[in-house]
């Protein structure tokens, strides 16, 4: 398995400009995307960015070794902890190829600027679905406990906010720019106990903003 060699020296000669893109990170003086664009240059990787290359393959080789190590296996809970991991990033692409429904999840423009402009609008509808979802998941949470219910700490930790299945990404939306306060903006959560259509699920919708508001549920079409 392990048939390559980490060039240290790479590592070594680089070492103070990687400390200080590090702390450029850290203190957000500047953003990974831009990082990222500096790291390429004509399609090549420069001598900066094979050096966190070699970095990178370091932290690979003892995380594989702590894997396959016989004498002092991993414990269970980094195996844990790694599938937790595993299946928030799975849940992240899944809800991006929802999204991104007309690829199929690809981008399929040729030129550089084109993927750019797709995966800027890709992310910023993401990132407006996980926002809306986060808000109910939260008004959720506190509604039950004003009813009484005993919501642990720890289940609410596992709430996830990358689902997509009230959301009906086959529509026209209308947005405005007419703000309104929270309070306005959430619609009421619907009833458990109120009728069920032939589909099995509620008549009545919820997580879904008022009409010209953007989202709608997908109850409404099935």
């Amino acid at each position: 398995m392990a048939c390559n060699k980490v060039n240290l020296k790479r590592v070594v000669t680089h070492w103070p400009d990687m400390l200080r893109v590090a702390w450029s990170l850290i203190t957000n003086q500047v953003r990974a995307y831009d990082l990222l664009r500096m790291f390429g240059r004509e399609g090549h990787p420069t001598p900066l960015s094979a050096a966190f290359a070699e970095y990178g393959r370091i932290d690979k080789t003892m995380h594989l070794l702590a894997l396959v190590d016989p004498v002092d296996p991993v414990d269970d809970t980094y195996r844990r902890l790694m599938n937790r991991q595993l299946t928030v990033q799975e849940s992240r692409h899944r809800l991006a190829r929802a999204i991104c429904h007309g690829g199929r999840g690809q981008i399929r423009q040729a030129y550089r600027e084109g993927q750019e402009e797709q995966l800027a609008a890709l992310g910023l509808v993401l990132n407006a679905v996980v926002l809306w979802n986060t808000r109910y998941l939260e008004a959720a949470v506190v509604q039950l406990r004003a009813e009484g219910h005993d919501i642990k700490d720890a289940d609410v930790a596992r709430l996830s906010p990358l689902k997509d299945r009230h959301i009906n990404v086959l529509d026209r939306y209308l947005f405005t720019t007419e703000a309104s306060g929270p309070a306005q903006s959430l619609r009421p959560f619907r009833d458990p106990d109120a009728a069920e259509d032939d589909r099995g699920r509620g008549v009545s919708r919820a997580l879904s903003p008022q009409p010209g508001q953007g989202f709608r549920d997908c109850r409404d079409r099935g």
